[in-house]
């Protein structure tokens, strides 16, 4: 079976259906509560064959490789990346190899999460994380895997950079699945975003799998299949999570679970397959009530103009969206306070200026750091992760070092935008395939050589020879916008008319476009006016998108005014909004501006600004408050309305962390000044634990983050930890509760031996779980004083229960 074979059936329009849980097969063969998988199943390979020869016989044309957790970060030290997984993936082979008749079988090598968080998020490098992925992908494919499958993933920056790793060390079909509750993934993207950023990487599959049900996925496929021009693949748990005697179990049968399921093939989705609690029997009654749908391939969107992301925000740029302003104001270029700034390695006026700009309207910010004595590989990577991990707003990383956007491009967690490549001689070699393996839109600049393209035909011609570099570099034009060139209307006769037949040319062949606005004008009087209608002319010959001030009044205007004549404002009700109380001669208005500065420590705190929270700190210790007021009148009261917008879905996974750290820095400045004035708070110790069997920990150590910003002592157990050593610590620390935190749902149920244990020793510990797999019911079923759902609800059940 060859890797061209799996993407011919892919286009030949045929539904695929891939196998079901590998866990709960393993821990019913023999795999002991706790044991890795990997050891398990390199001590036992036959029972490992057989559980891929069942799923094989049931129907399953895709069979993932038992290496969801054979990375560096997961594996024991003693257990070889390469070794373990060509193991796995020779098994596999054999096991297609002993099925001839079942036709076709994919095998496909399974990537999970590493369990740790790229920075700025988190504190690992990208390049680690590209590596671990890189090592483990290309053991995988030399082994000669039909594909490369990343499930069960549940950060966009991850997966990202699991994706880079695998176009950098194979050429296998890539298959990536994320998990969602509540129509968001744990950092806070939506399907659409997961989806666009996955296609701009050029993704064979993207779909969906784990944490829910059948009937609970269905809107999360319908949106994945609303803007995907890829297959959709769709693989839900057999229900949710019940504990019956002791034990986990998912309640759907085979046939509720295959009935519920093939509603997906019904809409659409080509690759259907299950997760958590699905066996061999649930494959099988799903292929058999797939099989009397005439499943035909559905009418795909196609791709338009280029599509920009962010963890939590999206922008498209192209001709049936709103005309796209990115905001140009932080270039040092004319800016000595910035230029100044940079080179000290302060980014508070950058800061300063990407808020402003999106207070103004803007839908992009221009990144740009070069000045004279800038480390610009350090400072454009530092801003990234700055800017990234404040704002929603996608970014356009602005340099002529490609050095300085290779390095920042990974530190970046979505698709941004490069500014640009141009002719210049090996730029397209150097940058495409960069901006290709990382799934970056880029803009062409049509410069080429010394003299300036004055003409629209010269700028076409080179143009045209910048995209035909792209199609040999294999970079999809999905990927690719057009500067059209402004140039100053004093110094270049007739250089609008010029610049607007280019803008023409690529509207006619679906080319998204920019310009450099204030270049119209330069030189010149009353440049607003200049501007915004060359602006208007621009739109009209199809111009999506401005690099400008988005400031200047004028230029909002007319964009505003623009979206409500060309039906781009629905009901005009934007337009409306800004203008109703307009009067002739008076400057419009078309936004009600956001107060953008972070004015007191508690907006810092809310907004998660470190920055400036220290320095407002010091301040109103100058001015004489008390340590003790500022923690309970001020980072309390923060942090605790930042859990509020987290509950209510306005914040997510990324604003919950860095407002916590923001806090803990706040709180660390405090905490000497607290001891010596003797105003330490009374704090109840807390001690928290992954169960024993488990070896993952992200969420145990934001709810340990979150504990401790609440005035709450924090003894951290570790993960993989058994029931007596959890007692036992908490009787040495005097603690009040216990947390326990399982995300698999084969070491869930030892959450209760901590409970029997606590029962047995007559202690009154209190006891709060959670964890991805875990619900109300298993939480009640077992005894615990409360069950949460995440890191904020941790901290309101440990406050409730332990209420003085």
């Amino acid at each position: 079976m060859t890797n061209s074979t799996f993407t011919q059936t892919l286009k030949n329009g045929r539904m695929l259906f891939l196998d079901g849980a590998m866990g709960t097969m393993l821990q019913a063969a023999g795999m002991a509560p706790g044991e890795g998988p990997e050891r398990f199943c390199l001590a036992n390979p036959e029972i490992l064959k057989n559980i891929h020869k069942a799923y094989i016989n049931a129907g399953s044309n895709i069979i993932t490789t038992a290496t969801f957790g054979a990375n560096s970060f997961k594996l024991p030290p003693d257990l070889d990346v390469h070794a373990v997984n060509r193991e796995m993936a020779r098994i596999a082979l054999a096991a297609r190899q002993e099925c001839p008749d079942k036709k076709p079988v994919f095998i496909a090598g399974n990537a999970g999460p590493t369990g740790v968080f790229a920075k700025p998020l988190g504190s690992a490098a990208p390049a680690d994380i590209i590596a671990a992925y890189a090592a483990q992908i290309s053991a995988l494919a030399s082994a000669g895997v039909d594909l490369i499958f990343m499930e069960t993933q549940f950060d966009i920056a991850e997966v990202r950079l699991a994706v880079a790793a695998a176009r950098q060390v194979c050429d296998v079909p890539v298959m990536v699945s994320m998990t969602f509750e509540q129509g968001r993934s744990l950092t806070g993207s939506t399907p659409e975003i997961f989806a666009e950023t996955m296609q701009n990487l050029g993704c064979d599959v993207i779909g969906t799998n784990c944490s829910l049900g059948p009937e609970e996925m269905l809107p999360v496929v319908r949106q994945l299949l609303a803007c995907c021009s890829t297959p959709v693949l769709a693989e839900p748990n057999a229900g949710l999570p019940e504990l019956r005697d002791g034990k986990t179990v998912f309640p759907l049968p085979p046939a509720p679970f295959a009935e519920q399921t093939a509603k997906f093939a019904k809409l659409g989705a080509q690759i259907l397959g299950g997760c958590c609690g699905t066996t061999p029997e649930h494959v099988s009654a799903l292929v058999k009530a797939c099989a009397a749908i005439d499943w035909q391939t559905p009418p795909r969107p196609q791709p338009e103009g280029v599509t920009l992301t962010s963890r939590s925000g999206i922008t498209r740029i192209n001709a049936n969206a709103r005309l796209a302003v990115i905001g140009e104001r932080i270039n040092p270029t004319g800016k000595p306070a910035l230029a100044e700034s940079l080179r000290k390695g302060d980014y508070g006026e950058a800061l300063r200026l990407a808020d402003e700009q999106i207070a103004a309207g803007a839908t992009l910010l221009d990144v740009n750091v070069g000045a004279s004595l800038v480390d610009e590989q350090t400072a454009l990577t530092d801003l990234v992760c700055l800017l990234s991990s404040r704002l929603a707003t996608p970014l356009s990383l602005d340099s002529s070092s490609a050095a300085a956007i290779t390095q920042a491009l990974p530190y970046y967690p979505a698709s941004c935008l490069i500014n640009s490549i141009s002719g210049e001689p090996d730029k397209m070699q150097t940058l495409g395939p960069v901006c290709r393996d990382f799934g970056a839109p880029f803009i062409l600049l049509p410069l080429q050589g010394a003299e300036l393209p004055r003409k629209a035909a010269e700028r076409i011609a080179i143009i045209e020879n910048l995209l035909e570099e792209t199609d040999r570099l294999g970079i999809p034009g999905r990927l690719v916008m057009v500067d059209c060139l402004a140039l100053s209307a004093s110094s270049v006769a007739g250089s609008a008319r010029e610049c607007l037949e280019v803008i023409r040319w690529c509207e006619r062949r679906g080319l998204a476009t920019t310009v450099g606005l204030s270049n119209i004008s330069f030189g010149l009087p009353a440049r607003g006016l200049l501007n915004s209608t060359f602006l208007c002319m621009a739109a009209g010959a199809g111009l999506t998108s401005c690099i400008a001030n988005p400031d200047a009044e004028a230029i909002i205007n007319a964009t505003t005014a623009m979206a409500a004549l060309v039906g781009q404002d629905p009901d005009c009700e934007t337009f409306i909004g800004a203008y109703a109380d307009w009067k002739p001669g008076e400057a419009g208005s078309a936004r009600t501006r956001p107060k953008s500065e972070v004015g007191n420590l508690y907006e810092a705190v809310l907004k998660g600004d470190r920055e400036k929270a220290l320095p407002l700190l010091e301040k109103e210790l100058a001015e004489g408050r008390r340590p003790f007021a500022i923690v309970n009148e001020t980072l309390i009261p923060a942090i605790t309305e930042v859990g509020n917008l987290y509950e209510q879905k306005k914040y997510f996974l990324p604003q919950l962390i860095r407002s916590a750290e923001t806090m803990q820095a706040a709180f660390g400045r405090l905490e000497p000044l607290l001891k010596d004035a003797r105003e330490a708070l009374e704090q109840k110790t807390i001690v928290i634990a992954t169960v024993e069997g488990d070896i993952h920990d992200i969420g145990k150590n934001i709810v340990g983050l979150m504990l401790g910003n609440h005035g709450f002592r924090v003894i951290d157990a570790g993960k993989n930890v058994p029931a007596k050593e959890i007692v036992d610590l908490a009787i040495e620390n005097g603690a009040a509760m216990i947390g326990l935190s399982a995300l698999m749902t084969t070491t869930m149920v030892r959450m209760k031996d901590t409970i029997d244990l606590l029962r047995e020793r007559h202690l009154p510990i209190k006891v709060i779980v959670g964890g991805a797999a875990v619900t109300r019911e298993f939480a009640e079923s077992i005894g615990a004083d409360a069950y949460c759902e995440d890191a904020v609800a941790s901290v309101n059940a440990a406050k409730a229960l332990l209420a003085a």
